[in-house]
């Protein structure tokens, strides 16, 4: 089964967004020795980057949180600046 959605958001603080991206970031369990690159430069890519920030810390696998006899399997979910692409 496939449920495909378009969620349109107001980011009303780009500057809260980015700071929980980075602490996300900082918090995760990655081996940054195998890598391409390290925790700063990642870190920089994010503050130069809100949508890359906010899709970063978007949550999909909730989407069927209190849906009886539904199990998360997995999914994609992006940030684009600007508007909506066509077919959405």
């Amino acid at each position: 089964m496939h449920v495909y959605c378009r969620v349109d958001l107001v980011v009303t603080d780009p500057a809260a967004v980015t700071a929980h991206a980075l602490a996300e970031l900082r918090s995760a369990n990655i081996d940054w020795s195998t890598e391409e690159d390290d925790v700063d430069t990642a870190a920089a890519e994010l503050r130069g980057d809100l949508a890359r920030s906010l899709a970063s810390v978007v949550d999909i696998r909730r989407v069927g949180d209190g849906v009886p006899g539904v199990e998360f399997r997995g999914g994609l979910c992006w940030a684009e600046p600007g508007p909506p692409r066509d077919g959405f």
